[in-house]
């Protein structure tokens, strides 16, 4: 069984759903999600917000804080995913805001640096992940380990 396959039982079992807001992965978790058979019983729906406007605009997130830490950010993405769990009034939310590659990496934020949050019943998570170089390997990856972080995040509440 794959993880997005293990979290929509949980979620099932649990009577939560979902939402995501995307930014570097594109939808990929989305994707992911509703590839299981079932999943209209927990994903409510998400947003795919790669412009710092639709992220503050849609999602909520603070401009202030965009312009202070950057888009790729835990400040950001912690908002992303608060701002899409309100919108769309799920009890969990993913949301990764990240730089897949190849280019757009910094000294500070080199390709691959993405920071993931979920949002659960009992609060707001997040975690800072370095990958590879390579785009379609970091989207994969980050997909994963964001799903991997909800259902880890649950399985303790």
């Amino acid at each position: 069984m794959n993880i997005e396959e293990e979290l929509g039982q949980l979620l099932v079992g649990k009577r939560l759903t979902v939402a995501t807001a995307e930014s570097c992965t594109g939808g990929n978790v989305a994707h992911k999600i509703t590839s299981v058979a079932g999943s209209s019983a927990y994903y409510l729906g998400g947003v795919v917000s790669y412009s710092n406007e639709m992220k503050a605009d849609f999602l909520g997130v603070s401009s202030a804080d965009i312009d202070k830490y950057g888009a790729v950010s835990e400040s950001v993405v912690c908002q992303m995913a608060q701002g899409v769990k309100g919108r769309v009034g799920s009890d969990c939310s993913i949301a990764t805001s990240g730089i897949a590659g190849p280019g757009g990496g910094t000294i500070e934020k080199p390709v691959g640096t993405v920071w993931v949050a979920v949002c659960t019943p009992s609060g707001v998570y997040s975690q800072c992940l370095h990958l590879g170089t390579d785009r379609c390997e970091n989207i994969e990856e980050a997909t994963r380990l964001a799903m991997k972080m909800l259902y880890d995040q649950l399985l303790n509440e």
